[in-house]
């Protein structure tokens, strides 16, 4: 049977804030390792996150980003249960088995999927080099909503994206005030408007998550950046931060290094996601 998560009154209207995650050293993938972060992108619950049976996030927030900590590659068994539950056996999302390859980045959300059922994705962060001038933006749709479509200045940049996708694209380096529309559609906004700078040498990953079909909505937006691009493909990044908003709070980034330590091994190719709902 498929796991639900038990979701209470839903977040309140929309909320941009930014929340600066405290600097992690080495965030850079090496050649014997991988970097992992962890995005609660559920509404209205918070869970405990386990790693090979061991508790290793505890009172994981929603719109909360872990990380990014190296890991050594190879694969490790996450479930993600409610708050202080005794232990792992009955997750609301998973077990699941995530694979972490050396050398790699990834971001491992827990989110909503389309139709609003509880579970989880990893996805590989493209820190190939950029150009000269040229930030990275990428946008997940991670979020209870239908395909959706990217407007910058009232067009269209990005069309038909479903939960849970991706699309990256390189621009030049500056703000770009986006907002996020159904489908087909220039309005009314999901989210949005907001400004979203793009920085030389630098990825910024968006997330639209929680769920366009709760009453009120809880739609959110969650962002992380990844710097250090414009360098050699074999240097090593200077860091990266994440910020997020939700409801009409903000919350300090939840990270437990130590547990996280243990997340280690996880194996996919460069452009690849794994996508798990949890089965019972």
């Amino acid at each position: 049977m498929r796991a639900r998560l038990i979701a209470g009154t839903a977040a309140g209207s929309l909320a941009l804030a930014a929340v600066t995650l405290a600097a992690v050293p080495a965030s850079a993938a090496t050649d014997d390792a991988a970097s992992l972060s962890v995005l609660h992108g559920v509404p209205d619950l918070t869970v405990d996150v386990w790693v090979n049976g061991e508790r290793t996030l505890d009172d994981f927030e929603p719109g909360d980003l872990a990380g990014p900590l190296e890991l050594p590659a190879g694969t490790y068994t996450v479930a993600i249960t409610a708050a202080d539950a005794e232990d792992d056996s009955e997750p609301a999302i998973g077990p699941v088995d995530l694979p972490l390859e050396a050398g790699m980045s990834y971001t491992a959300a827990a989110h909503l999927d389309a139709d609003g059922e509880p579970t989880a994705t990893l996805f590989t962060n493209d820190t190939s080099a950029t150009a000269a001038g040229e930030g990275r933006l990428t946008v997940r749709h991670i979020a209870a909503a239908p395909a959706v479509d990217v407007l910058a200045g009232g067009t269209a940049v990005i069309s038909g994206l479903e939960n849970p996708d991706e699309q990256v694209l390189d621009l030049p380096a500056g703000t770009v005030s986006a907002s996020v529309v159904a489908a087909g559609t220039t309005e009314p906004a999901l989210l949005g408007p907001a400004d979203v700078p793009v920085t030389e040498g630098t990825s910024t990953i968006v997330y639209a998550w929680g769920s366009a079909s709760s009453d009120p909505a809880s739609l959110a937006l969650a962002t992380q950046t990844i710097d250090g691009l414009h360098s050699s493909p074999s240097g090593v990044q200077a860091g990266q931060t994440g910020a997020a908003a939700q409801g009409t709070s903000t919350g300090t980034w939840a990270l437990l290094a130590g547990g996280l330590a243990a997340m280690a091994a996880l194996g996919l190719g460069v452009a690849r996601r794994a996508t798990v709902k949890a089965e019972r």
